[in-house]
């Protein structure tokens, strides 16, 4: 993101932000250059052959085109995870005015440029349906590394992150309403923002212990229902997507089992430093809702079949809700009776 494009009135100094990320960015590990590249090769098409996975599995977007993956470093992750949540968030948060505005832009750009920085290390991919289209980026160097310190298989490994990835992919294109009404969440959450928190300050030590991260932490009553509505969309596409990876079997990834159990493990560990960051970021939040979503998912299916869970994807109104989630034989009660 060029500095000298950046809008002067944007809540966030995005520019800032990526400058910031990529200062922190700590180097990926070391990988000679003729194997990089054989990697990266592999995993712009295991993104393909993925997705036709994951629509046999699915049933969904027969037809739709497939495309390759995006495989990026860490910088190029922050430069790209950057632009996402500029096009997600700067129509929904209020222009800044007045002589502090770009003072304040520019620690919020810090702030996001931290963020960003941490995370960098540990997202293996994503897709970002709100910029260019619709991207999906695979980390190359996280992947290696995840698959170093796991032990298992590389080949296994990469087709296992990418069957994750393209099941989001697909999510949003062959759901056609799905990124809008995600956005909308997020725009009429951002757009409450403006209710103050110095009331929330006030039981500071009970929501730091309830919380899943600071968004939850500072919520108003007002935006209860819409952060409800947003974590329980989040928690189905990322369960739906981490049964779909363990749900393709191993006559597609030989050692899934294995990966599973050892990525669960990875997920929940860390030292004592690394996880205070991970819960006030969320990430605690965020692991919660692999499991929780793949519960939901997994019974739904047993109990139904995949066909009859796509029922999900109709409307907002045949979403699960945030209770739901956890009582997945309510959610059937209501949209399947």
């Amino acid at each position: 993101m060029n500095p000298a494009t950046q809008d002067r009135s944007a809540p966030v100094d995005w520019a800032l932000a990526v400058t910031t990320a990529t200062r922190l960015v700590r180097p990926g590990p070391i990988v000679p250059r003729a194997e990089a590249d054989i990697a990266v090769h592999r995993l712009r098409e295991l993104a393909v052959d993925a997705e036709v996975h994951v629509r046999e599995l699915t049933g969904l977007g027969h037809g739709l085109p497939l495309a390759q993956g995006e495989v990026v470093d860490r910088p190029g992750w922050v430069r790209a995870a950057v632009q996402g949540l500029a096009a997600l968030t700067d129509g929904a948060l209020p222009k800044q005015s007045g002589a502090l505005s770009g003072v304040l832009a520019g620690t919020a750009g810090v702030q996001a440029g931290v963020v960003v920085a941490f995370l960098s290390g540990r997202v293996l991919g994503q897709y970002d349906p709100f910029s260019d289209g619709g991207r999906l980026l695979l980390v190359a160097p996280n992947i290696v590394g995840a698959q170093r310190a796991l032990d298992v298989p590389g080949e296994d490994f990469s087709m296992w992150v990418c069957l994750h990835e393209g099941t989001h992919r697909l999510q949003f294109t062959a759901v056609p309403w799905l990124a809008d009404h995600f956005a909308g969440l997020v725009a009429s959450l951002l757009g409450s923002m403006d209710e103050g928190i110095a009331p929330r300050l006030r039981d500071l030590p009970k929501r730091l212990r309830e919380a899943g991260g600071l968004v939850e932490l500072l919520q108003s009553p007002g935006q209860r229902e819409v952060l409800d509505r947003l974590i329980a969309l989040s928690t189905l596409l990322e369960g739906h997507a981490d049964h779909v990876m363990d749900a393709v079997g191993p006559d597609v990834v030989p050692s899934v089992r294995t990966i599973r159990e050892r990525f669960t493990a990875r997920r929940q560990g860390g030292g004592v430093l690394d996880r205070v960051l991970r819960t006030l970021l969320g990430v605690e939040a965020k692991v919660r809702q692999y499991a929780e979503g793949a519960a939901f998912t997994g019974h739904v299916v047993d109990a139904v079949g995949m066909d009859r869970f796509n029922t999900v994807w109709t409307s907002p109104d045949t979403l699960p809700t945030r209770a739901e989630i956890a009582d997945p034989a309510g959610w059937l009660r209501r949209v399947q009776p």
